[in-house]
């Protein structure tokens, strides 16, 4: 197994779009009284399956066959699991931002996929999305980081890959945050699935110069760490010169920052 590069976050759309139960119905099929316990539903968020292959057309990650195996969950779960954020949109909504919807009360991997259920908070926000989760109107996603994964970048032909695409099996997540979203890359669709990143990455440029810029060369690195080219005909992102910093504690007086130097200081030992 390879270790991967640290830092570089990832978005994946789930199985199914982001469903609500209400609690009515939960209350009726346990035979339970209805408790008011300040939630107006419960979410449920099904991931992305195991062991099914999907195709990542992306300018940020390359183009490449990708799927997670079970107990590529487990750990981050344990570990991390009521640390999840349930955010609308990766908090990049304009209207809701980075205001939580729910917090985790089950999390755990299923036999076909990860599985993450929550109270939906009593909020004008949340409010604002009901009609929407009951009518199944968004898909759903998350945002992850790979610690674990193997590389085939020769695969040959296949009928997984009948053009030879590299293969990426991911074995190890840490998991960030997961929740509904409008535009889903849905990732079990037949046709190349745009990657989650490539609308992420619009977002920060809007939002951030300085972070849109540091992604820009991290994605760059990771491309070029395992050989990965760019979808044919795809156009980068605009990304201006940057303006060097003023020298300071955490700069060289070259600008490049400590968290750009601790990549390129993984990257170096990635490739010993």
């Amino acid at each position: 197994m390879k270790r991967s590069l640290r830092g570089l976050y990832v978005i994946r759309s789930g199985a199914a779009g982001a469903v609500l139960a209400e609690r009515a119905k939960k209350a009726k099929e346990s035979d339970a009284e209805p408790v008011d316990d300040g939630r107006i539903g419960t979410l449920e968020v099904n991931f992305s399956q195991f062991n099914t292959w999907y195709r990542i057309d992306s300018w940020w990650e390359g183009t490449f066959l990708e799927r997670t195996a079970p107990g590529s969950f487990k750990k981050t779960i344990a570990e991390r699991g009521s640390q999840v954020k349930v955010l609308f949109n990766h908090g990049m909504d304009l209207n809701i931002g980075d205001k939580v919807l729910s917090v985790p009360e089950v999390i755990e991997e299923r036999k076909d996929s990860p599985y993450l259920e929550g109270p939906l908070f009593d909020t004008t926000f949340n409010r604002d999305l009901l009609p929407g989760l009951r009518a199944g109107a968004y898909g759903s996603s998350f945002m992850f980081e790979v610690l674990g994964e193997t590389w085939d970048r020769e695969p040959g032909p296949s009928r997984d890959t009948p053009d030879g695409l590299p293969e990426r099996p991911i074995t190890e997540v840490r998991l960030h945050e997961a929740g509904p979203v409008t535009w889903p890359a849905n990732p079990d669709a037949t046709a190349g699935v745009r990657s989650g990143v490539d609308w992420f990455a619009d977002q920060i440029k809007q939002r951030d110069a300085a972070r849109f810029d540091d992604m820009v060369r991290t994605f760059e690195a990771f491309r070029a760490l395992n050989g990965l080219g760019t979808p044919t005909g795809a156009a980068g992102p605009d990304v201006p010169a940057p303006v060097p910093p003023a020298p300071d504690e955490g700069r060289h007086v070259a600008g490049v920052s400590a968290a750009a130097r601790r990549r390129r200081l993984t990257l170096i030992d990635l490739a010993r």
